[in-house]
């Protein structure tokens, strides 16, 4: 069977991103043309032919011929593999469990088959009664399959075996349950109305059940199964992707009757999680089939709160933007829809909070900033979304900035906290009263490791001694060492987070733009030349910031030092002032 690598390699990104895009010449091995991604008049999109991945200068997408066909037709990776496989004759490996799937699907049909004609019959009388007195119509009903499983301990089983299917099918598909002393089966659902649970593809997979009494528990899922990962599906959302492709905003929301309420009033775009917060996996997805703008509609009590940070967390590297709302009154979506409240709903979906103002205001209203501990326990609780350093993280420095303003703390000091792994531990008065860095030092990192990855060789003009605040930058560094090439570190990021910063800056270190292939070469000498000047300046100025932020953290200390010390740390102070002249003295002769 064929592999990725070999697929690959019978491949030439050129021709199928020209199947999309009208690509013209832009330089030695590059091809330009207008962006798919986004809407633009001139072109910032640009193909490597010679590394084989993609960037766009605008919207910043990027990647390898593989994403490029996830990203424009919607698929897995697994999906567009296999399209680009059948393209060049090779033949790659069915996925594990395809068969066995399919399988599952035809017995869900089965089950819901029977579910459906049991709410309709004498024993479904106090279900239907149950969906009206909730306010769901016939067509509702209809349009989302609902179904009500009888109570009895045997009824599907027995319906199965009359038409042909085994105990272990049922099994496997999570409709019964197998006693592990006695060996006995019987069926899972039991005088619960019945909610079918299809996949984004509209593919049965499972199903949720719901009691009609206060027995426990109140809702029952179908197990994990090979079709059925909860931590994948969102319930409704074969239905709400249809409203995708127009820009359509999802709204995720906590429960079934939910989402099928807000179906019913016109709120198509409403999605729910089976029981868990949003995952990863769910973000993946979402940006897959093109979601734009996603809003995280919970509850407004302790849980709702935690569910909705951590669906938070859980978008983070997506591509569409986040808000988190609740209804003012308290209420769910659907009770608030049963009591007239449709304008209410809008404008709670309508309103809400970026992820930024979110995720500081809610660490405000539990912690308060009337006090120092206050503070600190704002700080800890924002802290992990603060400390991605990566420039491209726009939420990251959002939550930093607006932390800065709330708690009226300078920048340059959160940053040198944050940088700290010490004073991460242990946030003391003196910490919060006055902490000192500088921004600059991070932005010339990037630029710094944006020449040598023109250049790699050009690291033989660091001294080695630099401590590297950005991760990414002390990553590629070490990467550095040990490849003689740009192509060579790309490789070794190869699918790592860190992969699309580094196509970004390979990228932006070479933007030959417009020039034609006749002077490519001259580009070329004159990029390397740069390059090796620029890193001269770069080192400089850093090691300017660095003399500069000592001599603020020692003028800091030197009002409370005892007078016997006071005068070392002036000399020590001149002597880092004189170092300062002469680095700035060394740049300009440079």
């Amino acid at each position: 069977m064929g592999t990725k690598e070999e697929v690959r390699s019978r491949l030439n990104i050129a021709d199928v991103v020209g199947e999309y895009v009208r690509l013209s010449p832009a330089g030695k091995g590059r091809m330009k043309g207008l962006c798919p991604f986004h809407k633009e008049k001139s072109p910032s999109f640009q193909v490597d032919t010679e590394q084989g991945y993609f960037y766009c200068f605008g919207c910043k997408a990027g990647g390898d011929v593989f994403s490029f066909v996830q990203r424009t037709e919607n698929l897995s990776f697994g999906d567009s593999l296999r399209k680009l496989a059948e393209r060049v004759g090779v033949q790659v490996e069915a996925k594990y469990g395809e068969r066995s799937n399919r399988d599952l699907y035809d017995v869900n049909a089965f089950a819901l088959a029977y579910f459906r004609e049991h709410l309709t019959g004498a024993a479904g009388e106090a279900a239907l009664a149950y969906l009206r007195r909730r306010g769901l119509t016939d067509a509702t009903i209809e349009a989302f399959e609902i179904g009500f499983a009888p109570d009895g301990w045997d009824g599907l089983l027995k319906h199965a075996r009359v038409k042909g299917l085994t105990e272990r099918q049922l099994l496997e598909a999570g409709l019964l349950i197998e006693n592990p002393e006695s060996g006995r089966v019987y069926d899972r659902f039991r005088a619960r109305v019945m909610f079918p649970i299809r996949d984004h593809l509209g593919r049965l997979v499972g199903f949720g059940g719901r009691v009609l009494d206060d027995s426990k528990p109140k809702y029952l899922n179908t197990p994990e199964t090979d079709a059925f990962r909860k931590g994948e599906l969102l319930y409704g959302l074969d239905k709400a992707r249809a409203g995708l492709g127009s820009g359509a905003e999802l709204t995720v929301v906590e429960g079934y009757m939910d989402v099928i309420t807000m179906h019913q009033h016109g709120f198509t775009g409403a999605v729910a999680s089976l029981g868990t917060a949003l995952t990863a996996e769910h973000a993946t997805l979402l940006e897959r089939l093109g979601a734009q703008s996603l809003v995280l509609l919970f509850d407004r009590d302790e849980a709702g709160l935690k569910a909705t940070l951590s669906g938070l967390d859980q978008v983070l590297g997506a591509k569409f933007r986040v808000r988190a709302t609740s209804v003012p009154s308290g209420k769910d979506p659907a009770d608030t829809l049963l009591a007239g409240g449709h304008e209410q709903l809008r404008h709670a979906i309508g309103g809400g909070l970026d992820e930024v103002h979110y995720r500081v205001q809610a660490a405000i209203e539990r912690h308060g900033t009337g006090t120092s501990e206050g503070k600190r326990r704002i700080l800890m609780e924002l802290l992990p979304r603060m400390q991605n350093l990566d420039p491209l993280d726009d939420i990251a420095e959002g939550v930093r900035a607006a932390a800065c303003e709330t708690l009226g703390i300078k920048p340059d000091a959160l940053l040198e906290w944050i940088a700290s792994k010490a004073k991460r531990r242990v946030l003391t008065d003196t910490h919060l009263a006055g902490m000192s860095a500088t921004r600059t030092e991070e932005d010339r990192e990037m630029a710094l490791l944006r020449q040598l990855l023109v250049d790699p060789s050009l690291r033989a003009k660091l001294d080695g001694t630099t401590p590297w605040r950005n991760e990414t930058v002390r990553k590629v560094m070490l990467a550095l060492q040990g490849t003689p090439t740009p192509e060579g570190v790309l490789d070794i990021f190869r699918g790592q987070p860190e992969e699309q910063l580094l196509i970004r800056l390979m990228f932006e270190g070479r933007d030959a733009g417009s020039i034609s292939r006749e002077n490519s070469q001259q580009y070329e000498q004159k990029v390397g030349a740069y390059a090796a000047t620029a890193v001269d300046d770069i080192q400089v100025s850093m090691s300017i910031d660095a003399l500069r932020a000592e001599v603020t953290h020692l003028k800091t200390q030197l009002t409370t030092a005892p007078p016997t010390q006071q005068l070392d740390m002036l000399r020590q102070i001149q002597d880092l002032q004189r170092a300062i002249e002469a680095e700035k003295r060394s740049r300009r002769s440079a």
